[in-house]
């Protein structure tokens, strides 16, 4: 159990457990965010590539991200509730997964035509959509009917899903080291 999942279990009132859910529910939306900011750049995808009626994936990824952005940002202006916090995660966890289908399927068009060296390259990003699509899944468990985004364990494997996705990003060449996701 991490430190904040201690401190939610030791919290002396529903306000306090709340706030605390809350801080978990954030951070795994804000790096689901960045990594999904970071496959829509390495793919070329724009914020004006966001489609009212999404007709292609690249309008579909687009939309994700700007739809997870004012999520996210309402986060700030309401109370915490952690059923609430934990969709907002799922969301951005989801917008990730259709940015890497995205930036997965663009590394696989740059390379038709390439050696064999340069299937590394495919590997890492299949790896990275592979990751994408487990801190997704990951992320909506959390966020079930059930767990309102109280379970503990689910919360944890969440966190940990999108801690493997960040990294398998960073492998494949779409996050920056020096980036928080």
């Amino acid at each position: 159990m991490s430190g904040l999942e201690e401190a939610v279990s030791a919290s002396a009132t529903p306000a306090a457990a709340s706030a605390a859910l809350r801080k978990i529910h954030a951070e795994r939306a804000r790096r689901a965010y960045e990594r999904a900011a970071a496959a829509c750049r390495h793919a070329g995808v724009a914020q004006g590539d966001a489609q009212l009626v999404p007709t292609s994936p690249v309008g579909r990824a687009a939309g994700a991200l700007r739809l997870s952005a004012g999520s996210i940002a309402a986060l700030a202006s309401n109370e915490p509730d952690p059923a609430a916090d934990a969709r907002c995660a799922r969301n951005a966890a989801a917008a990730a997964a259709l940015a890497a289908q995205v930036a997965a399927a663009r590394d696989a068009e740059a390379e038709t035509g390439t050696t064999t060296a340069d299937t590394g390259a495919v590997t890492a990003s299949v790896s990275a959509l592979r990751a994408a699509l487990a801190a997704s899944q990951a992320a909506a468990a959390a966020a079930t009917a059930t767990a309102r985004g109280r379970d503990a364990s689910l919360n944890a494997a969440a966190d940990e899903a999108e801690r493997r996705a960040a990294a398998a990003a960073r492998a494949a060449g779409w996050v920056s080291q020096g980036t928080g996701a």
